[in-house]
């Protein structure tokens, strides 16, 4: 075999074929067969391979040659001998399979070349019958096809594909059927790739022969015929891929196939991104079979031959081969307007017609197709994608009680597949319902799936069966899911490409789905970016701008939904929202192009007669251009787009309107508009006459031109016109858009007429249910017209979105409808897939709206999973609410960080879980720990036992289980709310068996949710603790069952988070904070004490980190403690804290630093306590804090010294042990001795002098001057000033040892003081000292027991101690001498209290000792403050005097009588006064005049002392007295003269205060006396000035003054004297002159010694100076020799006097 056919390539593959050809050949049949073998084997063994050769045979340089060889085979097929046939087609297939056959193959009709010759008997042959010869002429016709070195022109490519067709279609048995449709598939498969590269090496898949049979000739396959096929197609794809030869290559002419010959224009520049580049041959061959298919489809769809199966079967085939064109489509058919334009003329057409047939299986396959075209083709199938998507899919979805089973299953999986491509939802949505002009397919469909999941509506009639309606309904619930899901992943996809920039993919990738999203393919499979696409055709829009038209089309529907019903309100409502202009233009062309609107309603809104709907008519009318058109097509167009009104005088405004309009474009039509208005109205009475089925007697053409006549201004209209005008009528009736084969009450309120694609669906499917195969021309036609109008507008334009938040409006339109279909499928349907398919789209609900920030919606999914899980009514849970549960936990751990507020659900959940979880253990209530007792109870014991053995035993009936079983609402606050009736055993075996159920769910994944708390981000952790906060308090709250659940995993969680950075955690603390104070201040003690503790727990984990100088997180973080502290009113608790704190502390006391601020805080209430063990307690701490680490206090901040001070000062004040308040008082020292040594470690320059309001601070203390204190002076205030109000204590001990410790602290460290600080000192601690007594006590009288708790001996030690620092710091505070001089001189004013002595020892020592350092001015400043000690009393006892003015004692009028009155009448009143009582003359009256008395003698004793003290510091240091001090003095003492004597004057007062006194048995004032002592201190120490030095008397004045002052004293003694004298000569002569009564004698003998004085002070005067006095004093001296005197001592002065003074003087004269 191998010598024959000589040594060429084609000779060793043609020479043994050639060989059996001859050897089964009839030799007398087949001579001429025989002979062109014999002569092409002798030829081959002259031949040798020349590769550079031009023939269509590999090696064969001549084309005769080439010829002779090819001739043999092309005999042996045509012989129809299957015995030679065979042999020749193997031969030729391995001639095409080895690349040896070379060469373009076209149709030439004059000579056609041998190749085509060749394929062209093959193509013939197959219709032999025979099994072998169809198989290997559909091997050899793909291995032509397959081949790379044979381009194939078109006419011969559609032989072959209908020589393939034909063997589909009559082929000898179901496997050459099944091969004739894999090889047709291989070979559109083979076409396209290289249509696609334009390129005959184009790579290209394998066509699986298994989903060729997904639709259709499942029925064919023969056993292993579909393996038997797959064999053959794979052998034919690979065999062709092994070179026989590396030199082999393609012809010339075919190496430039790609840019050599084209069809229409053969010197155009060929680009592959140029249109042009269509037209090569390889293009045009696939264009050409494209074409031919799609016209092949279409062709057997009329109704005559709908009963053929073959041709039905070769419909089917045409569309599978399409199908595989478009799955295995590229990029070329996009960007290349001559395919994009052929699937739009020739694929759309197709889908259109087919889709009125309702065979299954070519629904099918239109439904494959239409997938292909919206995943890989949307972008430039916009319009066309619009109209098929309610065609084909939204049809059927929609049709929820008479469906299809398996049209609505197709539609169903379509869905399912078309949503896992996460992109095309989201182009739909923004392409679709943001688009004013194109349908709402989104929400649209979501709300079919919606119907579908939900099912046929209660009552209606249907004709589903259950099974199948379980069916629609699990697969619509799986439709959401993905659909839910598909837009999650791409919101993943766009935030993850926001954040990270991941770049996008340009790679071709028709199999996957891509990572990445392509922005502007939106997902397309062949994944090509922006550049590579048509710019005008693509858009990126902005969201905003997408808002914008979904909003703007809302309210537009709304408006031409408002229309339908109210034209009027619907226009006003459209120019309000400025959907067009308020002119009348605006709105006819809004009547005039927009769809949706009803033209009935239209037509009578043109026919109304007001105003501004006319000028709309009339501008409707006016934008009709009807130039050149004859009269009936006018009025046809006119009327296209309203229903004329039925009122006929609407009629007639709008075909008057018409008729002027028609005349003014048409002027040479009509004599005038009245001939076209006659005539309109005869063509609507034609129409209606002509189309009307209630008209019997139709109008005849004679009739309507008899009733046309004289119409043109009395002439007729020619004949001929009206005759045409008249067949045109009646042969094509007018119809108005509105007028369908649907009765207009089914259009009113369908979504599609808003659309504007009611006409197409209704006419489309009306007309299939009743002619299931019939196609309607002019409906195709007019659909192919709504193509064309549609491309030309702007929804044409492809817009893509990559912003995520365009999904917030998609979860607007669909969360509704998915949250209801969820809902009821979950709480309807059992089924185990159904309801975990719910539980996933719940899942991706919750993330799509939890990461997208839309709250209602988040917590709407949220709580529904919630109220599912059934674990507050667990009794009847089932497999699915534990999924539920899972579902939630899933959620938690997913979502965590965008759940926000929805994790309260969430944890409540978890709460009620760990419940249930806990009653099936056996364990007990955390009630039985929080009960408040210790001590276990014989019932806790009982319900112990029980609970352990609730599952074994099942009829248990105790509160707790009782409880938990009979349930409650999901609302409620805990399990079992409801506790009335009991359960029946049944219920507690239910709820033990789900109590097992609940047990597939551990504690890892219960724990797992809490321990993840951990990565949650710094929002979502604040988030999560909030909810975990308030689901604790609602359990700590239930007042039947509480339980630390949540407590104890808000402490977990604590823990977990606690390494967080200090920002997120300071968050954190201040929820967590706010918690444990509430819970904390709980009535239920227990729960109280459990959350104080937990607090400890974290506080000692808290306190194991280490803290920075000036951060104050410690301190933030125990304020809880301080907050409870304060306002608990359990003593329990209060213990407690004090305990902790202690533990706390001193086990962590290194590692606190900002904490002891709160520490302080807290145990300063605790030293306010009420209960003496916890002041005992919390004094414990402070103790051994101060002893033991007082230096870890100010370590890191010295402000918590001052705490530290306040905690003290409070502790001083407990009234329960005296013991503490006195070692109060000595750590107080100690405090002051470390300030004091610098024992502040930290340095703080601008500390405040005290951030509490409670620290005393004198309200004169300016703030600059704090601010110039030394560094540690804010710090020595609060200590001094707490020190200085314990001097108010009413403990003596404490008021002694407080003095001494405050003034020993003065006294020790006061050299560290800066001038500045002691003006601070002495403002805010040393005057409140003595402001407790001071004369300011009495304004309070009895209010303020403690402003006279002072005794003697604790004013003496104030007044030493004040005195003594005041005299070892005399350098520094001698700027305060008046201050301290008026604190010691107002202790003056307490001679009750025994104060006065210290007051005036201490001024007495103050002035002995530092009377040689004191300057003129500081001698005036104490003058000054005695004068105005003594002046301040005066005002408040001048008001207590005048009280008595309005006391009525019962005295006889003054006038009238007096005690001097010896008249009988006069005599018996003070008799008969004196007998009276109290009662007579009323007990307040008396008690008011009693005070009276008692002040009176105090004021007199303190003004006494007061010049007494004057007095003697005047008599020490007189010698450093200067002339303004001695003015003070003098001042003074004439004051106090000037107050004694007007006392003395008050002659009705005294006579009341003595029948007073006499009624309350109690001594008189002395006022006399403090009258004598005032004038004797005056007289002294004028005699003084003016006998020492003369100078100053001199330039003082004093010899005057003293002799005025003598005057005034003798003049006091006359009036004593006189009285009675001048009363007696008021009334009788004088006979005789009676002896003076007693009570003037004894004021006489009271005033003989300042009498006495005086005579004598003048007698020791210069003479010379009593002489220039004399002419006054000689009178009074007279009258004195007159007077009765009680002592001689006066008559002996007074001689004395006249002897010495009075006598020289009359010797003189």
């Amino acid at each position: 075999m191998s010598s024959l056919g000589g040594q060429s390539r084609c000779g060793w593959l043609l020479g043994p074929s050639l060989d059996k050809i001859i050897k089964n050949a009839a030799w007398r049949k087949h001579s001429h067969i025989v002979a062109a073998c014999k002569s092409a084997l002798d030829k081959l063994e002259t031949l040798s391979d020349d590769p550079s050769s031009s023939t269509p045979l590999y090696g064969v340089s001549s084309f005769s040659d080439a010829e002779s060889l090819i001739l043999p085979l092309i005999l042996a097929i045509d012989s129809s001998s299957p015995k030679v046939v065979e042999p020749a087609l193997d031969c030729s297939y391995r001639l095409f399979a080895l690349r040896l056959i070379r060469c373009e193959i076209d149709l030439n009709e004059e000579s056609p070349s041998i190749i085509f010759r060749l394929i062209d008997s093959i193509c013939k042959c197959s219709g032999l019958g025979e099994e072998v010869v169809e198989l290997a002429v559909l091997k050899t016709l793909l291995s032509a096809v397959r081949s790379t070195t044979v381009l194939i022109r078109a006419d011969c490519l559609n032989q072959i594909v209908k020589t393939c067709y034909n063997v589909y279609l009559g082929g000898v048995n179901g496997t050459n059927q099944i091969c004739a449709k894999a090889v047709l598939a291989q070979m559109m498969t083979i076409i396209f790739a290289r249509v696609e590269a334009d390129s005959l090496l184009a790579t290209f898949n394998t066509v699986s022969v298994t989903e060729l049979l997904e639709f259709n000739d499942r029925n064919l396959n023969e056993g292993s015929s579909v393996q038997f096929v797959q064999n053959l197609i794979n052998e034919v794809v690979f065999t062709n891929v092994v070179d026989v030869s590396n030199d082999v290559k393609p012809l010339p002419e075919l190496q430039d196939a790609k840019g050599s010959e084209n069809v229409d224009s053969a010197d155009a520049e060929l680009g592959e991104k140029e249109d042009l580049s269509g037209y090569t041959k390889i293009r045009d061959a696939g264009v050409m079979v494209f074409k031919n298919l799609c016209k092949l489809s279409m062709k057997f769809s009329s109704q005559e031959q709908s009963d053929d199966q073959i041709l039905l079967r070769g419909k089917m085939l045409s569309l599978e081969l399409l199908k595989v064109i478009m799955d295995n489509a590229g990029p070329i058919w996009r960007t290349n307007e001559r395919f994009l334009n052929v699937i739009k003329q020739f694929l759309c057409l197709s889908l259109l017609k087919n889709s009125a047939l309702s065979v299954m299986s070519i629904f099918q396959l239109l439904c494959s197709i239409f997938q292909s075209l919206l995943l890989k083709y949307r972008s430039v199938l916009k319009s066309e994608i619009g109209i098929f998507f309610p065609m084909l899919i939204l049809r059927v979805l929609e049709n929820v009680l008479q469906p299809s089973f398996i049209q609505k299953m197709t539609i169903l999986h379509l869905l399912d597949k078309i949503s896992q491509d996460p992109q095309v939802m989201i182009d739909i949505f923004v392409n679709y319902d943001c688009d004013v002009d194109s349908p709402n397919i989104f929400e649209r469909t979501v709300n079919g799936l919606l119907k579908t999941a939900l099912g046929p509506p209660p009552g209606s009639t249907t004709t589903l069966t259950p099974v199948h309606d379980l069916t629609f309904r699990f697969e619509s619930v799986k439709c959401l899911v993905i659909i839910i899901k598909s837009m999650g992943v791409w919101m993943n996809q766009q935030l993850r490409i926001g954040e990270f920039g991941v770049v996008r993919n340009t790679s071709d990738n028709n199999d996957t789905v891509p990572e990445t999203t392509n922005t502007s393919l939106g997902g397309d499979e062949a994944n090509l970016p922006d550049f590579e696409l048509h710019q005008e055709a693509i858009s990126d829009h902005s969201t905003a701008t997408l808002e914008q038209r979904r909003a703007y089309k809302i309210e537009l529907q709304k408006g031409i939904s408002l229309f339908n019903r109210k034209p009027s309100k619907g226009i006003e409502f459209l120019i309000s929202n400025k959907k067009f202009d308020a002119t009348p233009e605006a709105v006819a062309l809004f009547l005039k192009n927009t769809s949706g609107l009803n033209e009935t309603v239209i037509g009578d809104y043109l026919g109304e007669r007001e105003d501004f709907s006319l000028k709309v008519m009339h501008a409707y009318v006016d934008s009709f251009m009807f130039d050149g058109m004859d009269f009936g097509e006018a009025i046809r167009f006119f009327l296209r787009g309203f229903r004329l009104p039925g009122e006929a005088q609407k009629i007639d405004r709008i075909m008057e309107k018409f008729a002027e309009r028609y005349c003014k474009c048409n002027p040479n039509s009509f004599t005038s508009a009245d001939t076209a208005y006659v005539l309109a109205y005869s063509v609507i009475m034609l129409n209606t006459d002509a189309h009307n089925n209630m008209v019997k007697d139709k109008m005849s053409k004679a009739d309507f031109i008899r009733n046309n006549r004289g119409i043109d201004d009395g002439k007729d209209l020619p004949e001929e016109n009206l005759g045409a005008l008249y067949d045109q009528i009646v042969k094509n009736e007018i119809k108005m858009k509105g007028d369908t084969s649907v009765p207009q009450s089914k259009q009113t309120n369908s979504v599609n007429r808003l659309l504007g694609l009611d006409g197409i669906l209704n006419l489309v499917w009306k007309q299939t249910e009743e002619k299931p195969l019939g196609a309607n021309g002019a409906l195709i036609k007019h659909i192919q017209e709504q193509f064309k109008e549609k491309s030309g507008k702007s929804e044409s334009t492809y817009y893509a979105v990559a912003d995520a938040a365009i999904l917030r409006f998609m979860v607007e339109v669909c969360w509704g409808p998915m949250l209801a279909a969820f809902s009821v499928t979950l709480d309807q349907s059992d089924d185990r897939a159904a309801t975990n398919h719910c539980l996933q789209g719940f899942r991706h609900a919750v993330h799509l709206t939890a990461v997208m920030g839309m709250q209602t919606q988040r917590d709407a999914f949220v709580t529904t999973v919630a109220k599912f899980t059934y674990l507050h009514c667990a009794a009847d849970m089932k497999q699915k609410n534990v999924d539920a549960v899972k579902a939630i936990i899933a959620i938690a751990i997913e979502d965590g960080n965008y759940l926000q507020d929805a994790w309260e659900h969430i944890l409540t959940c978890l709460s009620r879980f760990e419940h249930l979880q806990l009653l099936g253990e056996g364990a007990p209530s955390d009630a039985s720990f929080l009960s408040g007792s210790n001590i276990e109870t014989p019932e806790d014991k009982s319900l112990r036992t029980s609970f352990t053995s609730l599952k074994k035993k099942g009829t248990l009936q105790n509160p707790v289980v009782m409880a938990v079983v009979r349930g409650s609402s999901y609302d409620s606050t805990s399990l079992g709310a409801n506790t009335s009736g009991l359960v029946t055993p049944d219920q507690i075996n239910s709820f033990i068996s789900n109590l097992n159920l609940l047990e597939q769910i551990g504690n890892f994944e219960l724990n797992h949710i809490f321990a993840h708390s951990q990565r949650l981000d710094s929002e979502a952790i604040v988030a999560f603790v909030k909810a975990l906060c308030k689901v604790s308090m609602s359990e700590l709250q239930s007042p039947t069952d509480p339980r630390v659940f949540s407590l104890t995993k808000l402490v977990e969680v604590a823990h977990y988070n606690m390494n967080r950075i200090r920002l997120v955690w300071s968050r954190i603390w201040s929820v967590l904070s706010d918690f444990f104070v509430s819970v904390g201040l709980s009535e239920n003690l227990s729960v109280a004490i459990f959350v104080m503790d937990s607090l400890r727990q974290l506080s000692m984990k808290f306190l194991e980190r280490e803290e920075l100088a000036n951060y104050n997180f410690q301190n933030e973080f125990l304020r809880p403690f301080v907050i409870v502290m304060q306002k608990s009113n359990s003593v329990e608790i209060r213990e407690l804290i004090v305990r902790c704190l202690s533990q706390m502390i001193l086990s962590r006391v290194g590692n606190v630093k900002s904490g002891w601020k709160s520490v302080f805080l807290a145990l300063t209430a605790a030293a306010a306590d009420e209960r003496k063990n916890v002041v005992l307690l919390a004094f414990e701490t402070m103790e051994k804090i101060v002893r033991e680490y007082f230096p870890y206090i100010t370590e890191t901040e010295t402000a918590t010294f001052t705490d530290c001070v306040r905690c003290l000062i409070t502790f001083t004040n407990s009234r329960f042990d005296s013991d503490v308040s006195l070692n109060a008082i000595a750590f107080l020292r100690f405090c002051a001795v470390k300030l004091a040594e610098g024992g502040l470690i930290c340095n703080t320059e601008n500390a405040a002098v005290a951030d509490d309001p409670s620290i005393p601070v004198a309200k004169e203390a300016d703030g600059e001057i704090l601010m110039d204190m030394d560094e540690h002076a804010s710090y020595w205030i609060p200590l001094l000033s707490g020190l200085s109000s314990l001097t108010s204590d009413p403990r003596l001990a404490i008021r002694k040892s407080s003095l001494e410790v405050l003034f020993n602290i003065l006294k020790d460290h006061g050299h560290v003081f800066s001038r500045s600080f002691w003006i601070t000192v002495i403002n805010s601690v040393i005057l409140p000292v003595f402001k407790n007594v001071s004369g300011d006590r009495e304004d309070k009288g009895q209010s303020s027991p403690k402003s006279s708790c002072w005794d003697s001996e604790t004013c003496s030690v104030a007044t030493r101690c004040l005195v003594d620092l005041f005299i070892n710091f005399f350098g520094v505070m001698r700027a305060h001498l008046g201050t301290v001089v008026s604190l010691v001189a107002g202790l003056l004013k307490n001679t009750g209290q025994g104060c006065a002595r210290s007051g005036v020892s201490g001024l007495m020592r103050l002035v002995g000792d530092l009377g040689a350092m004191l300057t003129e001015d500081e001698w005036s400043c104490i003058f000054l403050a005695l004068k105005e000690t003594a002046a301040s009393l005066l005002p408040d006892f001048l008001k207590i005097l005048r009280i008595m003015d309005r006391i009525d004692i019962g005295l006889p009028n003054v006038a009238q009588s007096s005690f001097y009155d010896d008249d009988d009448d006069g005599g018996e009143t003070p008799l008969t006064s004196s007998n009276a009582t109290i009662e007579d003359y009323g007990d307040d009256n008396m008690q008011t005049a009693g005070y009276i008395v008692s002040r009176m003698k105090t004021h007199i004793s303190t003004q006494l002392l007061i010049m007494q003290v004057t007095t003697d510091l005047y008599n020490m240091q007189q010698h450093l007295l200067k002339v303004s001090s001695v003015k003070i003095v003098l001042e003074l003492f004439s004051e106090t003269v000037r107050h004694a004597h007007n006392l003395s004057s008050e002659t009705g007062l005294h006579l009341k205060l003595q029948r007073a006194c006499s009624i309350l048995e109690i001594s008189d004032p002395p006022v006399v006396h403090f009258e004598n002592e005032s004038y004797q201190n005056i007289l002294n120490i004028l005699h003084h000035l003016l006998t020492s030095d003369p100078s100053l008397s001199e330039e003082m004045g004093i010899e005057a003054n003293l002799f005025s002052i003598c005057q005034e004293i003798i003049q006091k003694y006359l009036s004593c004297c006189r009285l009675d004298q001048q009363q007696q000569q008021k009334k009788k002569p004088v006979h005789w002159i009676l002896p003076l009564n007693s009570a003037v004698k004894d004021e006489l003998g009271a005033r003989t010694s300042l009498l006495v004085s005086a005579l004598r002070v003048l007698s020791e005067v210069d003479k010379a100076c009593f002489r220039s006095h004399a002419s006054a004093l000689f009178p009074l001296l007279v009258e004195l020799v007159r007077c009765e005197h009680t002592s001689r001592e006066v008559q002996s002065v007074l001689s004395n006097l006249f002897q010495t003074c009075i006598g020289p003087i009359i010797m003189n004269v």
